[in-house]
């Protein structure tokens, strides 16, 4: 039997764990949507997929930019479960290979909700963060694993980052998957070759 002072914990932490559910199952289904290729879709859509009621998911995200944010969120999780730094003390060719091969299993993995945001970014700021942060994170892996060849290129540092930077982001993926129908190993091979040409002139 519990205390008196037990039972209101109890069920705060019971509400606490259904609510964290409920959250949960409302992010999963967003992104099964977009795994499935609904890319553009209401809350109501959402909260169906959910098994939530529509009052369910505004209890729980005040707002769509609220729920773009946890998702955004939940999905740099994923990716940070997939990846595995790249030892910056290889040889060029094997960092150019090892980081594109990476690259392609992150692009493989956000691309269904990269085309959705790419729907809503006008209108849509956290959006437009998320977006933000996944191109930082790029920059910065880039920076640090090429360093050497980036500091060699002195005055040209800044474009050399840019052009790496332009080759490894979902723009680039995005049309060698989608615009060409081209395979993932496929594309991957053309970054491999893009990068390797822009570190070695």
């Amino acid at each position: 039997m519990t205390t008196d002072e037990e039972a209101p914990a109890t069920r705060v932490d019971g509400r606490t764990q259904r609510a964290e559910r409920t959250r949960r199952a409302i992010i999963d289904a967003l992104l099964a949507l977009h795994r499935e290729g609904s890319l553009n879709n209401s809350a109501a859509q959402i909260a169906g997929r959910a098994g939530v009621s529509l009052r369910a998911l505004w209890v729980n995200f005040k707002d769509m930019e609220t729920l773009y944010a946890a998702a955004g969120t939940r999905l740099a999780e994923e990716m940070r479960a997939e990846h595995r730094p790249v030892p910056p003390d290889l040889p060029l060719p094997e960092r150019v290979s090892a980081f594109c091969r990476q690259r392609a299993r992150m692009l493989e993995i956000m691309a269904p909700s990269a085309r959705a945001a790419y729907l809503k970014l006008p209108v849509s700021p956290q959006l437009r963060r998320n977006r933000a942060i996944q191109i930082g994170r790029v920059r910065d892996e880039i920076s640090t694993l090429f360093a050497g060849e980036l500091d060699a290129a002195g005055p040209e540092r800044p474009r050399l980052l840019n052009a790496l930077l332009i080759a490894a982001t979902f723009n680039a993926w995005q049309m060698g998957r989608d615009d060409l129908g081209l395979e993932a190993a496929e594309v991957c091979e053309i970054m491999i070759k893009t990068m390797t040409g822009l570190l070695t002139h």
